[in-house]
C-alpha cells in the first residue's frame, strides 16, 4: 500500500485551512486517512503552522511519500533537516546526541524568527487600524539631514559674498558725497574777489569746469537711493504672490467622498490618510492608483472596484449632481452593470 503525507482540505468558501494527514494514495483528498499530524493555516500572516515533527519524521523513515506543499513544509518545520543529521549519524560521522543538539539549536532559532515576524506583523496591523481610524497621522518620510546640511551650508556661502559687495558699494556711495560738499563750497568762498585780476578769473573759472561733475554724481547718489526703495516695494508684492498658494491650501475644504457610489466611511477615511479629501483629487487620480491604496489597506477593501469614482468625482467636482443621480441609480454598488448581468 502506497502511503502518502498530503494535505485534507477543511474550512468555508474562500478561507480555508489544512489538516496534514497520513493516508493512502487510493483515498480521495477529504476521505479516510490514516493518522492526523498536524495542521497549516496559509490565510494568516505569516501561515501558521502546527505539525508533531516525531511523527512526521517517522512516517518519513518508513517510507511515507509527501507531496510537494507537504515537503515545503516539512524542510520549513526542520523535519528534513532531522533526517540529514541522522543520516550522517547512521554513517558515522556524527553521533546522536550531537545530533540532536544540533537539531534543537536549529529549531529554537528559527522559532525566534517566526516568532518576531508574527510580533513584527501585529504592530503593523495595530498602527494601520490607528490611521485609518484617525488615532494617529500616516508617518510622513524622513527629510535627508545630510542634503539639508549641504544645503543649508551652500545657502549661507552664497549670501555672504553678497553681503560683502554691498558694504563697498555703501563705502564708495559715501566719498562721493563727501566730495561734493566741499565742491560746493569752493565757489561761495572765492566769490567776493573785489579786483578782477587774471589769478582771480582763473579762480573764478575753475569751479564752473567742476561744476559738471558734481551734478553728475547726485544723480548716481539717487540712482542708487531710487533702486533701494523700489526693491523694498517689490518685495511684498512677491512675499504676498508667494503666500497666495498656501492660503489657498488651507481655505481648501474637504469634501463629502461617501456621496461617491461604492465609497463608505471607512474607504473614504483610507483616501483622506492617502491624501485624496475632494472629489478633484479622486478625479485626477488613476484607477490603478486608487487600487493599490485599496490593496495596502488589506483583504477586506480588495472586493471593491474603483473603475467608477473618477469618473463621479469629476461631475460631482462640476457640480452636475442631477446628471451623477441618474448614473448612479444604473451602478450596482459602484459597478457598471452589463447587459449579460441584466438579462440575468
Amino acid at each position: 500500500m502506497a502511503v502518502k503525507i498530503r494535505l485534507a482540505r477543511r474550512g468555508r468558501r474562500k478561507n480555508p485551512y489544512y489538516h496534514i494527514i497520513i493516508a493512502d494514495a487510493r483515498s480521495p483528498r477529504d476521505g479516510k486517512f490514516i493518522e492526523n499530524i498536524g495542521s497549516y493555516n496559509p490565510m494568516t500572516v505569516p501561515a501558521t503552522i502546527e505539525i508533531d515533527r516525531d511523527k512526521a519524521f517517522e512516517w518519513l523513515t518508513k517510507g511515507a511519500q509527501p507531496t510537494n506543499t507537504v515537503r515545503a513544509i516539512l524542510k520549513f518545520k526542520g523535519v528534513y533537516y532531522r533526517k540529514h543529521l541522522m543520516r550522517g549519524v547512521a554513517k558515522g560521522s556524527l553521533t546522536e546526541e550531537k545530533a540532536m543538539e544540533m537539531y534543537n539549536e536549529w529549531i529554537e532559532a528559527k522559532e525566534a524568527k517566526i516568532a518576531a515576524r508574527v510580533e513584527e506583523t501585529r504592530k503593523k496591523k495595530e498602527e494601520f487600524w490607528k490611521m485609518v481610524s484617525g488615532e494617529i497621522k500616516a508617518a510622513k518620510p524622513k527629510a535627508d539631514v545630510a542634503a539639508a546640511e549641504a544645503f543649508r551650508e551652500t545657502s549661507e556661502e552664497e549670501a555672504a559674498p553678497a553681503t560683502e559687495e554691498a558694504a563697498p558699494a555703501t563705502e564708495e556711495a559715501a566719498p562721493v558725497a563727501k566730495e561734493t560738499a566741499p565742491k560746493a563750497e569752493a565757489p561761495v568762498a572765492e566769490a567776493p574777489t573785489p579786483e578782477p585780476t587774471p589769478a582771480a578769473e582763473e579762480a573764478a573759472t575753475a569751479p564752473v569746469a567742476e561744476e559738471p561733475a558734481k551734478e553728475e554724481a547726485k544723480p548716481e547718489v539717487e540712482s542708487t537711493t531710487e533702486s533701494v526703495e523700489e526693491k523694498k516695494e517689490e518685495t511684498p508684492v512677491v512675499a504676498a504672490a508667494a503666500a497666495a498658494p498656501v492660503a489657498e491650501a488651507v481655505t481648501a475644504k474637504p469634501d463629502d467622498l461617501t456621496k461617491i457610489e461604492g465609497i463608505g466611511p471607512a474607504i473614504s477615511k483610507l483616501l483622506g490618510a492617502a491624501g485624496i479629501i475632494t472629489f478633484s483629487d479622486l478625479a485626477s487620480k488613476n484607477v490603478d492608483d486608487v487600487k493599490g491604496i485599496l490593496a495596502d489597506a488589506g483583504a477586506r477593501f480588495t472586493m471593491h472596484d474603483p473603475t467608477t469614482w473618477g469618473k463621479q468625482a469629476d461631475m460631482a467636482a462640476k457640480g452636475e449632481w442631477d446628471a451623477l443621480k441618474k448614473w448612479q441609480d444604473e451602478l450596482d454598488g459602484g459597478k457598471e452593470v452589463s447587459a449579460s448581468s441584466e438579462e440575468e
